[in-house]
């Protein structure tokens, strides 16, 4: 009663302590998922311009409203992301040009959009009507608001369409770029050199330390640069079957093999039930006792089971076959009927005309052109039909041509009419014309395969109860252990295996070989999870993945170890240039090439788009020199693609002068007309931009 009494005394100061902790949850909870500024508002920032994060989330909702077939959360986080920084980085470029738009600019725009422009409600004799598309609007103003939002899309569209035309128009290609050009194709110079290659050193006599790998990062920032990321080390404990679960499984798939007696709960009696060899009504009988339902399709023996196509594909009707593994199934299965020529392979000449709809043709003909053509064709095939191969690849217009026209295996139904009944009507070996809407064309029927039609009774080999409550002991001790020792250790001690790290960003969210797993990405990057934290996560259909945080990785400059790789190439590559330089000296090539230890080689009719020199490799380089450095003069060392070179032209031939460069002018041309598309990315890389999306949750 004591006690009793002290409590409710001090009952006001309990509710206040209980208050009190209460509150610092509740603004613990605040501050960490965003409130009181712990977050920013924003989901990012493009040099300085906000996005803020309410308009990016509706945004995002809308994408997934539109329901995009396989697309995930993230996905749709990630294409809006990328939209708007386009937007942000693309508007700030309009303004800097001056870019403005017109209502005339603004209705071309909405003209294009099918749900305006093509409107039966906005045109007048199949056209266009602003007049009528205004007093829509006017006479309906609760639908305004609809216009208010297109136009800003239209907007910015009109405006992207006018820059990107300005861009476009600054991508042109002059004469005298056609005809430098010309001369770097035509032109060509002999010389004489002496060449060291770099093979010819050992990488293994040249350190290069970690701080030369730095510095080198640093002074080619851009080509270094990395994204914040995290480096997690798991152990997957899956969720499979037993030895004792498959035993299971084929005991029961054996039992359904012969006639078998079961108690009856409703009639208290013994039944007795027919097996699958004796059942009066097999599809009935696989249907009831198999995971995957009859189908009576007649299978050929290529598409059996490797290892069980020549038992099954010899079975005598009615007999059965089994118990077998399919993939995760046993199965039994009973032969239910044999159709010869089931599937047919064939190849074929395609002849169109026009108005098929056959995109590629080789040459324009009219109906009767086509046919004549067949004809002669098909003519030649039969007198050699061994030349049918070649006939095709010459002459026929489908994609099938460079396969000598073959086709493959094919059942019926799969192609149009008039192709399938020639092919499953004839033997093999006939040769024969069809018309089809396609065209012409001459068949040969080059193999038929029989085939089998099986009941199958499959039963999956899953893990049972007893299987699953016993991994999933195991994944939680594992995780509680590993959480105080050392994880490799401890996975080492349970019989586990530690799968090798996975680097993974921000917004990723594939996870290694456990596929899509954004929770674990998510909880990487969770600002309480520090490096050594353990964390189980349960995976539907796989199992169990204990994951460690292993390494952050810091926004900034790749990782020494992972540069290296790339970096080390490139500094044992310039030490030995250096080293190569310094044996180069010398009055004449002779010299040098004594000093060196190699021989004075010759290299003729050289250009520079053809710079393939003799016993060392493509150095358009070293032949750009040669040409510069002018007759029977010695150059100073080039550093090549694969060694240094000391050249000494001895002729130099010009080609003839041309009028015209509009062939060398349409070549560059075609190179240039894609590059308008690098506009983004380039602004992307010299854009700041911040991304908060991970802080967010998303």
């Amino acid at each position: 009663m004591a006690v009793l009494q002290k409590i409710r005394q001090r009952s006001l100061l309990l509710i206040l302590v209980i208050g009190f902790s209460l509150l610092a949850f509740i603004v613990q909870d605040l501050y960490r998922k965003g409130g009181f500024d712990a977050n920013p508002k924003n989901i990012g920032t493009v040099n300085g311009k906000d996005i803020a994060f309410e308009d990016f989330r509706v945004k995002v909702s809308n994408v997934e409203k539109s329901g995009q077939q396989g697309m995930t959360p993230t996905q749709a986080v990630n294409r809006v992301w990328d939209q708007e920084v386009a937007i942000a980085l693309l508007t700030a470029e309009f303004d800097k040009l001056g870019i403005r738009t017109s209502e005339k600019h603004i209705m071309e725009v909405f003209k294009a959009d099918q749900n305006i422009g093509q409107n039966p409600m906005f045109q007048t004799n199949g056209a266009f009507d602003l007049a009528k598309f205004k007093e829509y609007f006017k006479s309906n103003p609760e639908q305004a608001q609809f216009v208010k939002d297109k136009e800003k899309d239209a907007e910015l569209n009109a405006k992207y369409q006018i820059y990107n035309s300005l861009v476009k128009g600054g991508m042109y290609t002059t004469d005298a770029e056609g005809k430098l050009k010309y001369e770097m194709e035509a032109d060509k110079v002999n010389f004489d050199y002496v060449a060291v290659l770099f093979s010819s050193m050992k990488d293994t006599d040249f350190k290069i330390t970690d701080a030369e790998i730095t510095d080198y990062m640093k002074k080619n920032e851009k080509k270094y640069k990395a994204e914040e990321t995290r480096e997690v080390e798991y152990v997957l404990i899956e969720d499979k079957a037993s030895p004792e679960d498959e035993t299971e499984v084929k005991t029961t798939i054996n039992a359904l093999l012969n006639q078998r007696v079961v108690y009856n709960q409703a009639t208290a009696k013994n039944d007795t039930l027919p097996g699958f060899k004796g059942a009066a009504n097999t599809i009935d009988f696989v249907n009831e006792n198999s995971d995957v339902p009859y189908d009576s399709t007649y299978v050929a023996k290529k598409d059996l089971p490797a290892e069980h196509a020549d038992a099954l594909f010899a079975l005598p009707a009615g007999e059965i076959y089994g118990p077998y593994m399919k993939g995760n199934m046993y199965c039994i299965s009973k032969v239910m009927g044999r159709k010869a020529g089931a599937n047919a392979k064939a190849s074929h000449i395609l002849i169109s005309y026009e108005g098929t709809q056959v995109p590629n043709k080789k040459e324009k003909r009219t109906k009767e052109q086509a046919k004549a053509k067949a004809e002669q064709l098909l003519a030649q095939v039969k007198a050699n039909p061994g030349s049918f191969f070649m006939v095709a690849m010459m002459n026929s217009d489908d994609s099938s041509a460079q396969q000598g026209g073959d086709l493959g295996y094919f059942g019926p139904g799969q192609m149009v009419k008039p192709f399938n009944d020639f092919v499953f009507n004839n033997p093999v070996g006939t040769i024969g014309l069809v018309e089809t809407d396609f065209g012409f064309h001459i068949i040969n029927v080059t193999e038929k395969q029989d085939a089998i039609r099986l009941a199958t009774i499959a039963q999956k080999i899953e893990p049972s109860e007893a299987t699953t409550d016993k991994l999933y002991t195991k994944a939680v001790k594992f995780e509680m252990d590993a959480n105080d020792k050392d994880f490799e250790k401890t996975a080492k001690a349970a019989g586990l295996t530690v799968n090798p790290s996975v680097k993974v960003k921000a917004m990723d969210e594939y996870f290694g070989s456990t596929g899509n797993q954004r929770q674990i990405v998510r909880w990487a990057f969770d600002k309480e999870t520090k490096v050594g934290d353990v964390k189980r996560f349960e995976v539907v259909n796989l199992g169990n993945v204990i994951a460690k945080l292993k390494k952050v990785n810091e926004k900034g400059l790749t990782a020494i170890e992972e540069a290296r790789p790339m970096v080390e190439p490139i500094l044992i590559k310039k030490k030995k240039a250096e080293k190569i330089k310094a044996k180069l000296k010398g009055s004449s090539l002779q010299a040098m090439a004594t000093a060196s230890g190699v021989a004075v080689q010759q290299a003729v009719d050289l250009t520079v788009e053809n710079a393939n020199i003799p016993n060392a490799g493509f150095e358009r380089q070293v032949v750009g020199t040669a040409f510069a450095t002018g007759l029977n003069k010695v150059s100073a060392p080039i550093e090549g693609t694969v060694g240094v070179y000391v050249v000494k032209p001895t002729l130099i031939t010009k080609a003839p002068a041309l009028k015209n460069h509009a062939d060398y002018v349409a070549k560059l041309k075609s190179q240039v007309g894609g590059y308008s598309g690098r506009v983004i990315p380039a602004l992307k890389e010299e854009a700041d931009i911040e991304d908060n999306r991970a802080k967010f949750n998303y």
